[in-house]
């Protein structure tokens, strides 16, 4: 049995295009709490990914014995500074203009936990610039794309028209996406490859 540890509309998907068989379950973990322990631990904003990718695939394999959990989760960086999901959408108009004319980082974090012990993890990390947008162009963006951005760590979506807002992208596509999609797969044919004997197979 295989369990994403997470209730992301984006990393469903994506599994269910790999035609990769699982269940859904969202964890239950303080996020900011766990990252502010890290952080003062002196964790950077990569250990801080793979931190919360594992801490969220334990909390689910508690209680769900002998099944192999994926846990992930991405964090933003802005030189030193992590950014989070915005709240409203003021906070995401507000975030977009902290990133103008910026390069930024996405640190995505993945982990596989079975009876609570990591198997496997890893983080990959993509590189973004924004390029010097106007106040009109930024709002007329968050117009199109609406709360769905809401959703997201960066306060865009590269898959949406946030990527009007975009000069360059240097990076793996389902690492900004949130899950490293092409390394999950390596390590799930390395320690579970029954699941790609059913999924192979046509409906």
């Amino acid at each position: 049995m295989l369990i994403l540890a997470s209730t992301s509309a984006t990393r469903k998907a994506l599994l269910m295009q790999a035609k990769v068989p699982f269940e859904a379950i969202g964890p239950t973990i303080d996020e900011r709490a766990l990252e502010a322990e890290a952080l003062a631990a002196g964790a950077d904003c990569r250990d801080v990914a793979r931190l919360l990718a594992e801490h969220k695939a334990r909390n689910v394999s508690v209680n769900h014995r002998d099944a192999l959990v994926i846990g992930a989760d991405q964090t933003l960086a802005l030189g030193t500074t992590l950014l989070h999901k915005p709240a409203t959408m003021v906070d995401a108009a507000a975030q977009l203009d902290q990133l103008c004319g910026k390069t930024h980082r996405l640190h995505a974090g993945i982990s596989l936990v079975r009876n609570g012990e990591v198997l496997w993890s890893a983080v990959e990390t993509a590189e973004l610039s924004m390029r010097r947008f106007t106040q009109s162009e930024r709002d007329l963006v968050l117009a199109l794309e609406g709360e769905d951005i809401l959703y997201s760590v960066g306060g865009y979506r590269l898959e949406g028209p946030s990527i009007r807002l975009f000069e360059s992208v240097s990076g793996d596509y389902f690492t900004i996406l949130g899950l490293p999609l092409l390394p999950l797969l390596g390590a799930l044919r390395d320690i579970e490859p029954t699941l790609f004997n059913a999924s192979d197979k046509l409906d």
